[in-house]
This record gives C-alpha cells, sequence and structure tokens, in this order.
C-alpha cells in the first residue's frame, strides 16, 4: 500500500437529488409500505476533503449553503420541522462516517480520517444530501489511502450503504422501488432546467409518511385506493427520453406533497409563486421541504430564480441530469 502524507487533501464531490415522481403504496401494518420513484442528480454538489487521522471524525462547512439563517422550529406531528443544522450528527452514525469506516474494513487500511464536508445540499429536505456526502468520502478515501479499489468495487459498497448512495455515486437519472435492491438507470436527453426553492427548516420523513397514511384514512372514501405495488409511470420515462420539459412537467408527481403541505402549509405559498412566475411546474422533492420549479430553459430558470428572490424565498438554479461522485483538483 502507498504511503501518503499526513498533509495530504483529497477533494471529491457529488451531486444531491430532485425527485421527479413517488408513488407510495399501501400501509400495512407498523406503517410499512412499497415505494416507486424516479431521480434526477442536480447540479447542487456536496463537497468532501478528506486527510489522514487517527481517528474517524467530520466537521462541516455551512458557510455555502445558501439557506439564509435557519431557525428551530418545532410542533407538528412528531416534531415534523426539525432545525437541520443542528441534527447533523457527527458521530458513527454520521452517513459518511459509516462509508469511510466501511472502505477502511474492506481494504485492510488500519488509520482513519477527517472529513471536512462543505454542505449545500440542505439537511432534512429531500434532496440526499447525506448520501451524496457517503458517495463522496467513498471516492475521497480511496484516493487518500491508495486501497486500489476500483470504481466498481467502490459502487458496490455504496449500494451497500443504500440505493441513494449508489446513485449519488453514478448520478443521472434512475427508478426504482423500495422491493428493489439497486436502482435501474434511464437515459435522458438533453438538459432539464431546475429552480430550487430551499426553505430553512427540514421536515422528518417518518412524520411525512405518518401524515400521509393518516390523510388517507381521513379521505378513503374521496380518493382512489393506493396501490399495493407501485410503478413510475411509463410517460415519465418518455419525458425523462425524450427530453421534453413540458412532457415531464404533465407527469412530475409526488404521493408525499400534499401530507408535506399539511405539516408545514407555507410550503403551498411558495409554489404558487414559482408557478405564478413563469414556472412549468412545481413539486416538492422527496419527503421535502424543497421544492423544485421546472422552467421550459435558461433564461426562463433566470427569470424565475429572479422573481423568488425578489419574495424573499432562498432560491438557487440547477440543472439535470449531472455526473456522480467525482475528485476534484486541487
Amino acid at each position: 500500500m502507498a504511503t501518503v502524507s499526513a498533509n495530504r487533501v483529497v477533494h471529491a464531490r457529488a451531486p444531491g437529488k430532485i425527485t421527479l415522481f413517488v408513488k407510495v403504496g399501501l400501509f400495512g401494518e407498523g406503517g410499512a409500505c412499497e415505494l416507486a420513484a424516479a431521480y434526477q442528480a442536480v447540479s447542487l454538489f456536496e463537497d468532501v476533503r478528506a486527510v489522514d487521522s487517527d481517528r474517524f471524525t467530520v466537521s462541516f462547512d455551512l458557510s455555502d449553503t445558501g439557506t439564509g439563517a435557519v431557525s428551530a422550529i418545532r410542533g407538528g406531528a412528531a416534531d415534523a420541522r426539525v432545525n437541520p443544522w443542528i441534527d447533523i450528527p457527527t458521530d458513527g452514525s454520521n452517513l459518511a462516517i459509516k462509508a469511510a469506516r466501511m472502505l477502511a474494513r474492506t481494504s485492510g487500511h488500519t488509520g482513519g480520517v477527517h472529513l471536512e464536508i462543505t454542505k449545500r445540499v440542505p439537511v432534512a429536505g429531500g434532496m440526499g444530501g447525506a448520501a451524496a456526502d457517503a458517495a463522496a468520502t467513498l471516492l475521497a478515501c480511496e484516493q487518500l489511502w491508495q486501497t486500489g479499489q476500483s470504481k466498481d468495487e467502490l459502487a458496490s459498497l455504496a449500494q451497500a450503504l443504500g440505493s441513494e448512495v449508489a446513485f449519488a455515486f453514478t448520478g443521472g437519472t434512475a427508478i426504482g422501488s423500495s422491493r428493489d435492491a439497486e436502482l435501474n438507470p434511464a437515459l435522458a436527453q438533453g438538459q432539464f432546467h431546475w429552480v430550487l426553492a430551499l426553505p430553512d427548516f427540514g421536515l422528518d420523513t417518518p412524520a411525512v409518511f405518518e401524515a400521509l397514511d393518516a390523510h388517507r384514512n381521513r379521505h378513503i372514501l374521496d380518493i382512489s385506493p393506493a396501490a399495493e405495488r407501485p410503478i413510475v409511470e411509463r410517460d415519465v420515462l418518455q419525458a425523462i427520453r425524450a427530453g421534453d420539459c413540458h412532457m415531464l412537467a404533465e407527469c412530475l408527481h409526488n404521493d408525499l406533497q400534499a401530507a408535506a403541505l399539511q405539516l408545514a402549509p407555507t410550503l403551498a405559498d411558495v409554489l404558487e409563486s414559482g408557478e405564478k412566475n413563469g414556472a412549468l411546474v412545481g413539486i416538492l422533492t422527496g419527503s421535502g421541504p424543497s421544492i423544485a420549479f421546472l422552467a421550459e430553459d435558461a433564461d426562463s430558470s433566470l427569470i424565475l430564480h429572479r422573481a423568488l428572490t425578489d419574495l424573499g424565498h432562498d432560491a438557487v438554479r440547477v440543472v439535470g441530469p449531472v455526473h456522480g461522485a467525482r475528485l476534484v483538483e486541487p
């Protein structure tokens, strides 16, 4: 194994994701359900810098988040709204630390690593920031430690950490379901332009699912029953493959959106603001509270971004799909 300098820093980057489609299946005992989803990696990246250490530690640089001052808001169902930065774990439960330790065990590396993570993807925002941290960590630690692990071997480790980590490692666009171990790549033509509205609070994912279950029970006579095994609809795949933003706008869907809006009603105003200012459509990404607005082109996304920021919303322009985890040259 190659010897590395204690002062050497390796920098890797991985993308956050937005959710293009989510169908949640019938809830069973204990809240268990199946889920079908389509994801797209977008150009909002997490940066991980790794340096040799005797221990496994992590710190966070929050100066580049772009989400302004974060308020600690608690209340609602099971404290569904949380202060995302306070709740970032820095112990062994952190997914990036788990990734580094897994690579060390697999490769026989006996040292540790200190990870400094620059956060841009909102925590508890439904955009897979923790998964991006873990994916970038695998790549950075392999380069730092010179383990000799191939890209395919690192991808297998990412998959072992979860399908979201595997997706952040590969990037692009993919579909999958909770009953399948892996996400399946979906070929996307061209580029889609998005404007993200990033609220200054997080939503607890289990609380959103609980709210959806309760919503369905309240409206059992008014809404169609959920499928036991949901699938991603064919129209979504056709729109992705065609690179047609108008076609995609017609079929974006998220079963969790209604529940999230019940927990955080102010999100409805954000959705309305975006759609009044040129967005083809707005959709909650994952369990929220981040909102993705699809724009017709780059100029339209710029106009929409200006309108949202003028209204006081924290917003960022991104494109998708983008590549997965990559090393960044010094």
